[in-house]
């Protein structure tokens, strides 16, 4: 971490002035500072630009980056020629300004949008150089990356070496001039991520549905340059993108309530963003499985490599173009458009003029829109293969896939024998009116037996959940299309919802293959109507037509935390205090439902898939479709229907179907042992010990080597005792017999370190080579298998 010492501070230097270690030079609304520090090297000193306020302090700009000042004597100074310069004190200058101007009386000043500017004394808008121009890895708001169209990129991010050394990394972060412009992420010269294209809005590869909210993006657009920039929407807005060492685009915004800065975007997103991930001609879905098909008319290129999901040779032609004889082409909507750095382009042309220029080049093979803006306009042009193009989850862009005229009149006759079934159904629909109204009578009993239920609730408790048209909810998922499902469950599909007045909703579809029924979603309304707490869901209502049963919920945009700890750069958006913020989180939520709340309840399936992060990545308690709940002094029961998701089931309740609120602490410790170490239980196998993650963690523990367990994520020394703490409650919490494991309450002061922590003893599930597990069963080494049990007769 970054070191400071502050004596002077100053708003302006002039000529023969300087700035030394522990001066500072100081914005004049005090947003930003800049001055020496070091990483801890006293003998390795930067001269850097950082937020004033913003604790612990947040380096944006470097100046020396490559050139360090090896001594504490190391001076920052502007010299009667018009240069700032930085001076070893035994070498001389290590770095200067490329000033190519020579100012009147010339100052340098630090504007408080984080700009380092050297002024002409005389006119203080002609600036002479800025820092804005040589960014290093951090995007701040009124910079802009550019590229000359004739000479080549002058202006983009480049990583740093590692976080303790702002030397140029590998990565860089940039505008692509080859082809049609376009915003990718480079290592060693070879695509990382690619953002796309520009549309008129924003590159078409981004997620507009939250950064429009809080940020204007603008590009500038002309024969000789392209540049690109963004200003935020409100002043209060203190927002910066980062370009890690690992290639990842992240964009962090400060939040005043919880004094950190909040990741709310990182590029890449998902396997899709990788670059060609399946290779040419093939569309990536992250939605479906396989993610990656071949398009329409097009094969893999080695059918068995296909199938073992390794992709990177992509698709081939099932039918040659014939290009004298006619093609067609087929739409598809909503994508990212491919990689466009072999493309041309014409800002003026419309699409169909665009479609004929296509048709008479034999090799061209797709053809867009430039702009998407009022109508659309312009035309971009691919030939050959394409590659790297993927369904977009919101504002895609439609483009046009070359292919023979067999190939279209098969799909054709495809396109007619669906419609052929569809006017079959509306006749069938015409026929079964009559049926519908005889149902009607059965459906409003069942809709007020709901309502009932929920009015029961409204008296006991104030509390009421909303009863929604299945209509309103078909509507705000855009008819539960694919474009809108976020996930799956036992429960069944969860799509994405925005309601008239803007809300957005997740809604969990009960699916008619699904474990859990009428029971299941009965016992969810009836719990979280009732429930209501800052590290819980919040159910907002549901919805019964006939043979259809949804549960609408606030809507979590960071989705579960499994999608975050188990990912390899989504894992990096959670620092270590944000990962014991969520872990405190969880306990307070578990505390509360088997406490706190009217009802003592038991979860029965806790486990990371089921815990959402909300905007702030306050962790809520989700899916109480299997949760029980018990009266009075009612401690444990037992069911000979056992029902969760093996890996988090402890013992008793795997073996002998006995659940109690002892069986939510040992998912739980189970949840802390994930969140710390980014491996999954039921997923993980040590090739020594043959341990699943349990196991794992106890040998570590009784070799008194628990920091081996954490995940490869920076920490300081100052926190590590407190994840060793973290983890010492966690191996209490899985313990094999439910009374040796704690209570929630114990464990909430116990993570507080206000409670003096017992030794663990040999975990329940523990799995190793040639040993008995604690179930006295023979294991043989660990399972990698994670199955939810959807039915399962206890012994």
């Amino acid at each position: 971490m970054p070191t400071f010492t502050k004596q002077n501070t100053l708003t302006i230097i002039a000529p023969n002035q300087f700035i030394q270690y522990g001066d500072t030079l100081v914005s004049a609304a005090g947003t930003f500072e800049a001055g020496f520090f070091n990483f801890g090297d006293p003998q390795r000193q930067y001269f850097g630009i950082w937020y004033k306020s913003i604790s612990p302090r947040t380096i944006v700009w470097v100046a020396n980056r490559n050139t360090p000042v090896q001594n504490s004597t190391g001076k920052l100074k502007l010299t009667d020629q018009g240069s700032l310069v930085i001076l070893d004190g035994s070498k001389g200058i290590v770095w200067k300004s490329n000033s190519s101007r020579i100012g009147v009386k010339p100052v340098v000043q630090i504007l408080d949008s984080g700009n380092l500017v050297l002024k002409d004394g005389n006119n203080t808008e002609n600036f002479l150089w800025e820092s804005f121009d040589y960014p290093g890895n951090t995007f701040l708001a009124g910079m802009q990356l550019k590229t000359n169209l004739v000479t080549g990129p002058y202006r983009y991010l480049t990583s740093w070496r590692n976080p303790e050394d702002p030397a140029e990394g590998e990565c860089s972060y940039r505008i692509d001039a080859h082809g049609y412009p376009q915003l990718v992420t480079e290592k060693a010269a070879r695509f990382l991520y690619r953002a796309g294209s520009w549309n008129g809005f924003l590159f078409n590869g981004v997620s507009w549905q939250r950064m429009h909210r809080v940020l204007n993006f603008s590009v500038v657009f002309s024969i000789q340059e392209f540049s690109y920039q963004y200003e935020a929407l409100n002043s209060s807005i203190i927002t910066r993108l980062v370009l890690d060492p690992y290639g990842n685009a992240q964009r962090f915004q400060w939040s005043d309530r919880t004094q950190i800065w909040e990741a709310i975007n990182i590029r890449p997103e998902d396997q899709c963003d990788d670059y060609a991930l399946c290779g040419i001609n093939s569309n990536c879905n992250i939605n479906d499985f396989p993610i990656c098909e071949c398009l329409e008319g097009f094969i893999p290129k080695f059918e068995t490599k296909w199938k073992s999901s390794n992709w990177s040779d992509g698709c081939v032609r099932k039918t040659p173009l014939n290009c004298l004889h006619g093609d067609g082409f087929l739409p598809y909507t909503n994508m990212k458009l491919p990689d466009t750095s072999t493309s041309w382009f014409d800002k003026n042309l419309s699409l169909e003029e665009c479609k004929t220029l296509c048709l008479k080049n034999c090799s061209c093979t797709a053809y867009a829109n430039l702009d998407i803006r009022n109508g659309g306009s312009g035309c971009l042009l691919w030939f050959n293969n394409i590659v790297d193009m993927r369904k977009h989850t919101d504002l895609g862009q439609d483009i046009y896939v070359r292919l023979a005229s067999s190939e279209l009149d098969h799909k054709k006759n495809k396109r007619n024998l669906k419609h052929a079934g569809t006017l079959a159904g509306i006749i069938a629909l015409l026929l079964g009116i009559t049926l519908i109204v005889i149902v009607t009578s059965a459906y409003r009993k069942k809709l007020g037996c709901i309502k009932k239920l929920f009015h029961k609730k409204e008296t006991e408790d104030g509390d009421s959940a909303t009863i929604y048209d299945f209509s309103i909810i078909a509507s705000a998922t855009n008819h539960f299309s694919k474009r809108n499902k976020i996930g799956e469950g036992g429960f069944g599909p969860v799509y994405m919802g925005t309601m008239v007045d803007g809300q957005e909703i997740a809604v969990k579809r009960l699916s008619k293959t699904s474990g859990q029924g009428t029971e299941e979603f009965k016992n969810e309304v009836k719990l979280m109507a009732t429930l209501q707490h800052r590290n819980l869901v919040k159910l907002l209502g549901c919805s019964i037509q006939q043979h259809e049963k949804l549960l609408v919920y606030e809507f979590m945009p960071n989705r579960s935390l499994d999608n975050f700890i188990f990912d390899n750069r989504r894992s990096k958006l959670l620092d270590w205090t944000k990962r014991l913020e969520i872990i405190d989180g969880i306990a307070r939520g578990l505390l509360y439902l088997h406490q706190d709340s009217r009802l003592r309840i038991i979860h029965r399936d806790l486990k990371t898939s089921n815990i959402l992060l909300d905007i702030d990545m306050i962790p809520k308690i989700s899916d109480f479709g299997l949760a029980r709940s018990f009266m009075g002094d009612q401690a444990e029961a037992n069911t000979n229907r056992v029902m969760g998701t093996y890996g988090y089931m402890p013992p008793e309740y795997a073996v002998h179907g006995s659940f109690s609120i002892k069986s939510d602490v040992f998912s739980y410790g189970v949840v802390i042992l994930e969140i710390i170490s980014g491996k999954k239980n039921s997923g993980f196998c040590d090739p020594r010990h043959r341990l699943n993650l349990l196991g794992h963690a106890w040998r570590l523990w009784i070799e008194e080597k628990p920091e081996e367990l954490i995940a490869d994520i920076l920490y300081d020394e100052a926190i590590c005792s407190e994840i060793i703490r973290f983890i010492h409650v966690g191996l209490l919490c899985v313990q094999q017999q439910p009374e040796n494991r704690p209570n929630m309450s114990s464990v909430v002061f116990m993570l507080k370190g206000e409670k003096l922590l017992p030794s663990p003893s040999e975990p329940g599930f523990y799995a190793g080579r040639n040993n008995t597990n604690s179930t006295g069963s023979s294991s043989n080494g660990c399972s990698i298998n994670e199955a939810s049990i959807s039915l399962l007769e206890a012994r």
